[in-house]
């Protein structure tokens, strides 16, 4: 017997007892899915349900509370999903039981939940099929007199609906592709209808009305009052039928309009594209070219309110692509207190800032301040017997064995003192400068200003910076040298008393030297990082707590690294020379005297360990920042485009409820707005 052979009946066993754990694992993990799904549905049904002679139901006010999307960014009204309570209400008793509720979300759950419920709608009748009399008396029960009419009896109608038994029926798959086609033909009838002299053209309000009856609920107030300005983009001051089908074309493709928009303005230089940049990105985002260049002359026309040669902004679209736009208010109502209003904004805004900067900046400095061996960049191998240390982790070792864990943390009350002004200036004035030198249209700022920004930013703090880290020095190397030398370590006070106040600015011009590039370094990089890499804002995108970790870490390795010079320079002016130590008279001395004595290497000294502790401190910063921001955000935010394409929706469920309503109001703007009709008495009553 060979080895396949006497192995093959476990191979078979096991692959038998692996199968039926991973079925019965799935069926548990159905089951516990299920059992999810009821429970929230039964909540859902009880928070919303009316008592009545005892038993708890659904009225179609209560049914709209419990279906109907929450910050559904749409023109649907709440109310209008009364229209599903018909299709929801199968005993046609007017309230829905628990057993109902429970029927209709699990149809919910269906892929083709939207399509399927607008059947049942039409099929009054529950007989599985639509025929003409159900198609046309629910059609029209749902539009006004003054409507534009439809032909029922046109040969696209007569297409569809088959003969079975001598009538006109249509069947669920059939029935969706009607509905798919049905707009399209109600445009053209439309168009023929207000056509009347045959010319080929309409009125501007003519396009509008057919527009509002169609389309109405997809498009903006703004969109819908210039509507009759297509007119200008063809000569004549009428609108053709080519261009009502484009507007058609570019409403029903909306999402891809916005997607295309979205990601060319991404990738744009300036954060603006014109129409030769979004038909070229809808080429490539596509196997076939979804626009023409009329249906991209329509989308700048309206979003670059008639000017649609100039290059946009994905703001400027905000009109078209978000139904609920609204135009941002000009002036405030009391004119004469805007300039006065406006200081005091500013001023409330920074401090904001400020105080959370403060506090991001002692989180940030506790958690790493342990880390902090400042000492190892002052001790000199020059001279013999100084060279306490071999390296950060005998550094480490011998403050743990000498002086405790409390030897990590001395100097960290003087640290903490000032940290929270440095921190917070520097993170409040790089957001004061970038925000002024941020286009408000794109959200772009030039990597000058970025530079500019955090350079100032860095120049700003070493106000609180210099004399924060000259009595921070001293602190740490004093507790060492105290060990080795036999005396006892002075505080703070007594070390800010004997330097006076010009004495805790000493070393600031190399203070300024490390501070400004490495600011101009940090905050660039660290823009670019959650941009760049982690693609924050892109749709709507926003970072996660590891994302936002990683890009402030990774943004202070190269900062903290190539400021290492300066600050090697910098603690070496700031501490006291012992006796036997090299004096150093200014910046200039001490980076000739270093390279001279000690070599290039010795500029570098405490490199990788700045890397360990600045990269962290500024991750822990930077996130304690942005997350207070978003935890407590300032009232006033930017402009946004919100869409469905940038929100999470609640449920599923929800979302397929208001695309079945999408439907419908596809038919006619008026659905559901006419009042509802039990059952299907309207339709046996009209055959």
């Amino acid at each position: 017997m060979s080895w396949f052979s006497r192995i093959l009946p476990t191979v078979h066993a096991d692959s038998e007892k692996s199968s039926l754990t991973s079925v019965t694992s799935a069926l548990k993990g159905a089951v516990s899915v299920a059992e999810t799904e009821l429970k929230r549905w039964r909540r859902t049904f009880d928070a919303n349900a009316k008592v009545v002679n005892g038993e708890k139901y659904l009225d179609p006010e209560s049914f709209v509370n419990a279906i109907a999307p929450s910050g559904d960014l749409t023109r649907i009204g709440r109310a209008q999903f009364a229209i599903l309570f018909r299709v929801a209400d199968a005993s046609r008793r007017g309230l829905l039981s628990w057993e109902d509720f429970m029927v209709f979300e699990t149809l919910l759950k269906r892929p083709d939940a939207d399509y399927w419920m607008a059947f049942q709608y039409f099929d009054v009748d529950n007989s599985g099929f639509i025929d003409y009399n159900e198609f046309k008396t629910v059609f029209s029960a749902n539009i006004g007199a003054d409507a534009i009419p439809f032909d029922f009896d046109c040969d696209w109608v007569k297409l569809y609906l088959g003969k079975k038994n001598g009538n006109h029926v249509l069947g669920y798959h059939e029935f969706t592709q009607l509905m798919k086609g049905l707009q399209g033909e109600r445009l053209r009838q439309a168009f023929k209808y207000l056509d009347k002299d045959q010319d080929g053209f309409i009125l501007p309000e003519q396009f509008k009305r057919i527009i509002l009856e169609t389309a109405g609920h997809k498009l903006s107030d703004a969109v819908i009052e210039r509507l009759p300005t297509l007119c200008t983009l063809s000569p004549g001051g009428k609108i053709t039928y080519s261009e009502v089908i484009a507007f058609h074309n570019v409403i029903r493709e909306m999402d891809m309009v916005e997607r295309i928009i979205r990601e060319a303005t991404a990738k744009s230089k300036d954060g603006r594209i014109d129409q030769s940049d979004f038909l070229d990105h809808a080429a490539s985002s596509s196997r076939y070219s979804l626009f023409t260049p009329m249906e991209a002359s329509i989308i700048f026309h309206f979003a670059g309110r008639g000017s649609g040669a100039q290059r946009l902004a994905l703001i400027d679209f905000a009109q078209l692509l978000d139904p609920r736009w609204r135009a941002p208010h000009e002036e405030l109502e009391v004119t004469h207190t805007t300039s006065t209003t406006s200081l005091l904004h500013g001023i409330l805004h920074s401090a904001y800032n400020f105080a959370l900067g403060g506090i991001a900046g002692g989180i940030g400095a506790t958690i790493v301040y342990p880390i902090d061996l400042g000492i190892l960049q002052n001790q000199r191998s020059t001279v013999v017997g100084q060279l306490l240390y071999k390296n950060s982790l005998d550094c480490a070792q011998k403050i743990l064995r000498n002086e405790g864990l409390r030897g990590f943390y001395r100097g960290l009350g003087p640290q903490l003192i000032g940290v929270a002004p440095e921190k917070a200036i520097k993170l409040t004035v790089n957001d004061v400068i970038r925000g002024l030198a941020t286009d408000p249209e794109t959200g772009r700022i030039k990597l000058f200003w970025e530079l500019v920004a955090g350079g100032t930013a860095g120049g700003c703090q070493v106000v609180f910076t210099n004399p924060l880290e000259i009595v921070k020095i001293r602190l740490q190397v004093q507790g060492e040298a105290a060990k080795a030398e036999g005396f006892v370590p002075k505080g703070a006070v007594h070390i800010i008393r004997q330097l006076g106040v010009l004495g805790l600015y000493r070393g600031s011009s190399a203070c300024l030297l490390r501070d400004i590039p490495f600011s101009a370094i940090y905050f660039p990089t660290y823009g670019h990082l959650k941009k760049d890499v982690f693609h924050e804002g892109y749709n709507g995108r926003q970072l996660s707590f590891l994302e936002l970790l990683a890009s402030a870490g990774l943004a202070g390795m190269p900062a903290a690294y190539l400021t290492t010079p300066a600050d090697v320079v910098k603690t070496r002016l700031q501490v006291e020379a012992r006796k036997g130590q090299t004096h150093y008279k200014g910046l200039r001395d001490a980076f000739v005297k270093i390279y001279r004595e000690e070599g290039f290497q010795a500029l570098f000294k405490g490199g990788p360990a700045r890397i360990v502790r600045s990269s962290p401190q500024f991750a822990f910063t930077l996130m304690s920042y942005e997350m207070f921001k978003k935890l407590y955000p300032w009232d006033e935010k930017p402009r946004q485009v919100e869409t469905a394409l940038t929100l999470r929706p609640d449920e599923m469920s929800k979302v397929r409820a208001r695309n079945a309503l999408k439907i419908l109001l596809d038919v006619h703007g008026d659905f559901g707005r006419r009042g509802q009709w039990s059952g299907g008495k309207a339709v046996r009553d009209q055959r």
